[in-house]
């Protein structure tokens, strides 16, 4: 049994608790106590202890891009073109690397668990290694690396529109050249451990079409789906030319949408979508940083929430890595566009970016709660930006000023991974990132 007593602890409402003693063991909180003296065994924190961030949508290898591309021209397909040449070059052992690097930038930033949405699976010609799942596997071995949970998100991506449309060139070794094959792949890749399971991840209706896509709704088998949905205009008008239909329409159609789904982006809706994703209990994953990099649009957190969708968050691309910008993003966005303040509360948006995260890639168990792994993480209020904390109104000062650079300390499963903002298995996660990237690029 192990504790540690926390000067204010965030439990989930707008204000945090103070004097609050967290006990763990075997990688689970076993107790949790409010307005109580530390003892001589507990380990005292300063700051805010709260739940562990859960990044739900991540693409590992993005990482490289960033500074790259921000100044280009044009739009998100125009920056397509240049991520697919970055993808072209990662190879099993530089992928291990990058993503160690990018999994340990994720942990100094308080993620104790990442989706990430893969899709470079095969070599560059499309011909599989021969482990087909050698570059998923590379993956896995990185989170364990870092420290960090993973949820394997193995994207299936067999074909290049809805019209028959051939893959790219680029493509090529994101394909399995049939739903079959892809089904095997991931059965192949077992059910994990306690630090990483898989999930299912068709790309996007035009990668996957509608009768693949329920094959994948009887095959399930309790696992999760995430899916690109309506990201751009023209992925709409696309569906709809091809089907009469919106993408949420066709995974309606296809039984593919449940509390098990998380729509990723969900930028450009219908009145319709947004009441199929709401009754459905679907949740809808935004990521707002890379959506306003790429020039994507705003999507209707208000109204999906409104229907019934969880809101989750995701870093994406990685223009940054930073889970409090992503809940704040939410907010800031919806003001913009409706001249209101105030559409989401404080600690909804943190619950976006902990427990709602943690549900759609599968753990119903996150927080800090008796039962939950222990997976929480310190922020310090020492910063210039949380100077003026106070715990009435603890999750506002967290949202609307804290950065990733407040969070000191990170447990996973109990483990503490960081420690006074050093990665202690990877004491200098800057020089891993620019040794990685230079080796890709």
């Amino acid at each position: 049994m192990s504790s540690i007593h926390a000067q204010y602890a965030w439990l989930g409402g707008e204000s945090c608790s103070e004097n609050v003693r967290i006990s763990f063991s075997a990688g689970l909180i076993s107790n949790i106590e409010s307005n109580i003296a530390p003892s001589a065994n507990d380990s005292r924190i300063a700051g805010v202890v709260m739940p562990g961030f859960v990044n739900a949508h991540s693409h590992a290898f993005h990482r490289a891009l960033r500074g790259r591309t921000h100044s280009g021209l044009g739009d998100f397909w125009a920056w397509r073109t240049l991520m697919y040449q970055v993808a072209n070059r990662l190879t099993p052992e530089n992928y291990l690397a990058l993503a160690t690097a990018v999994f340990s930038e994720m942990a100094l930033a308080g993620i104790t668990h990442v989706g990430e949405f893969h899709y470079v699976h095969h070599q560059p010609n499309g011909k599989q290694y021969n482990d087909p799942n050698e570059m998923g596997k590379a993956i896995i071995e990185a989170a364990k690396l870092a420290g960090i949970r993973l949820t394997l998100l193995d994207v299936a991506y067999l074909h290049g529109g809805l019209n028959g449309e051939k893959l790219n060139d680029e493509q090529q070794r994101f394909c399995d050249l049939s739903i079959e094959q892809w089904l095997k792949r991931v059965e192949d890749l077992g059910t994990g451990d306690t630090m990483h399971t898989i999930g299912l991840a068709p790309h996007s209706v035009r990668a996957v079409h509608e009768a693949e896509l329920a094959q994948i709704t009887k095959y399930r088998n309790n696992r999760v789906v995430h899916i690109h949905v309506s990201e751009q205009p023209a992925e709409n008008s696309a569906c709809i030319n091809a089907t009469g239909r919106t993408p949420t329409q066709i995974l309606n159609d296809a039984q593919l949408l449940g509390s098990f789904t998380t729509a990723v982006h969900a930028t450009h809706l219908t009145a319709e979508d947004i009441s199929h994703l709401g009754r459905s209990k679907a949740t809808a994953c935004f990521c707002p940083t890379t959506e306003r990099d790429l020039a994507d649009g705003i999507g209707s957190s208000d109204k999906l929430v409104g229907a019934g969708s969880p809101l989750a968050l995701g870093t994406d691309s990685h223009t940054v890595i930073d889970m409090f910008e992503e809940a704040r993003a939410v907010e800031m966005h919806q003001r913009l566009i409706t001249n209101k303040r105030g559409v989401h509360r404080s600690s909804e948006l943190l619950k976006a970016a902990t427990t709602n995260g943690a549900n759609s890639l599968g753990c119903n168990t996150h927080g800090l709660i008796v039962g939950a792994a222990a997976d929480f993480i310190a922020v310090s209020t020492d910063s210039v930006r949380l100077a003026s904390f106070d715990a009435e109104n603890g999750a506002a000062h967290l949202v609307h000023s804290a950065t990733s650079a407040d969070v000191r300390d990170v447990w996973v499963a109990g483990e503490q991974i960081v420690a006074n903002h050093s990665h202690r298995r990877h004491p200098n996660v800057a020089q891993a990132l620019r040794t990685a990237i230079d080796a890709l690029l």
